[in-house]
């Protein structure tokens, strides 16, 4: 922990909803929900206005249809996210070198690294107001919740206690009297599992983890996690704001409480995870060359299976097509106790202009050894490299109309509201889903 409060935490608030409501105008002001739409899918962000319903994010989609059944429900514009997550990251790096990215929307920043000496409360407090000031103005509304502390888990705490839309400076000094009354999940790594052990002990707050001597913490949590809570709960955390870090591999894991070996079942979960790992490698503003697939057997065997692209993907529907190919080199007959997708070998680019799909739309550059590829299709059994998709919230433009976004689409038609950032609300149309004239963007 330093003497100074020099480590900046920054969070967008609400960032995927916000985005949205700032580039549809209908919707300021109103629940909207970002993620998965389809009957499987995941809350990746909901605004503030669905959070009052009970809406969160990793939060089931048909939950969230249950408790705020009058929202707009969209399927996420990863582009217009990494507009202007770029954006703050910039304006973040402007303050200082060491940046630590932990999301498209989350970074923290060592100001000890810039050109800002002057390291005072009152100094850094005008320095994150003027921060937050130029986040609104660069990214035409977007809000951003800073905390400053003297370590990344106070500086997260100031971030926290400060939302939506505010900026908490915790001086040093006053470290021990802020956590002490957060409930002890707000140290990072106490989820429902440690919880749950804590709670055997009594504890309920950050107070209640600091009454129990470090034996009894480590012997209920085990050394590593024990000494890690252990220090958090007296804000003792010396760990340094690192510019390079970056994720090796994204994944996702099921552990059925029955052997499965149905394979449409087995088909379903690759979908749903192929969705949630491909919202967390769209955070982190990345896009991945490998995808993975990891099955257990009933006796413990474990088996993995990995395809690299000739590009880089994002893309559920790509993860999740090529995840299924995997598995069908792996008979199923004898069930599975376990089943993952993930993805590996990041680039800041996309790159699926390179791909020469075959007729399940992916390109093998390399696989396990025990994996044949496949024989080449014939030229008339590939399939068409792009077709449009008409996700609720995608942008479209209209020959006719301009541009506006998708608010659904079923049975051959689209429905579009035609309004943009700068143009306030704007009418609802109905078109057909092949008019020539409709385009997406």
């Amino acid at each position: 922990m330093r003497l100074a409060a020099s480590i900046l935490h920054l969070d967008l608030d609400a960032f995927f909803a916000a985005v949205e409501q700032r580039d549809k105008p209908s919707l300021r002001g109103k629940p909207v929900i970002v993620g998965g739409v389809g009957s499987r899918g995941v809350v990746s962000t909901a605004s503030y206005e669905a959070r009052v319903f009970g809406v969160h994010s990793a939060m089931p989609m048909h939950e969230a249809r249950r408790l705020c059944p009058h929202a707009a429900f969209l399927s996420g514009r990863f582009r217009a996210y990494r507009e202007s997550s770029q954006i703050v990251m910039g304006l973040l790096r402007e303050l200082s070198p060491l940046v630590e990215p932990l999301s498209l929307d989350e970074a923290f920043v060592d100001l000890t690294g810039g050109a800002h000496p002057d390291v005072s409360p009152a100094a850094v407090t005008k320095l994150a107001e003027d921060l937050r000031a130029r986040v609104q103005a660069d990214t035409h509304g977007l809000t951003a919740s800073v905390g400053v502390g003297t370590s990344k888990f106070i500086a997260k705490v100031g971030s926290e206690l400060a939302k939506p839309d505010g900026l908490r400076v915790i001086e040093p000094g006053t470290e021990l009297d802020t956590i002490a009354d957060l409930p002890a999940r707000a140290i990072p790594g106490v989820g429902p599992a440690t919880m749950e052990r804590l709670s055997r002990l009594g504890v309920r707050t950050v107070a209640d983890i600091r009454a129990l001597s470090h034996g009894e913490v480590v012997r209920e949590l085990g050394k590593a996690n024990g000494e890690w809570v252990h220090h958090l709960a007296f804000a003792r955390d010396d760990r340094p704001v690192s510019p390079d870090r970056e994720a090796k591999s994204i994944s996702v894991e099921d552990t059925f409480s029955t052997d499965v070996r149905d394979r449409d079942e087995l088909d379903a979960v690759i979908e749903r995870d192929a969705r949630i790992v491909a919202e967390r490698v769209a955070q982190q503003g990345l896009f991945a060359r490998t995808i993975t697939l990891k099955v257990k057997r009933p006796d413990f065997t474990i088996l993995s299976r990995s395809l690299t692209l000739n590009g880089a993907t994002d893309r559920a529907s790509t993860i999740a097509r090529i995840a299924r190919r995997l598995l069908d080199d792996v008979a199923v007959e004898d069930g599975f106790r376990l089943l993952g997708v993930g993805v590996a070998g990041f680039t800041p680019a996309a790159q699926e202009e390179l791909f020469e799909p075959d007729a399940e739309g992916a390109v093998v550059t390399h696989t396990d050894a025990d994996l044949p590829l496949p024989d080449a299709p014939a030229p008339e059994a590939v399939r068409p490299r792009w077709v449009p998709s008409f996700t609720p919230g995608a942008d479209v433009v209209h020959d006719e109309h301009g541009a506006g976004w998708v608010w659904g689409a079923g049975l051959g038609r689209v429905t579009v509201r035609f309004e943009t950032r700068e143009t306030g609300p704007g009418p609802v149309r109905t078109l057909s889903a092949d008019d020539p004239a409709l385009h997406l963007v």
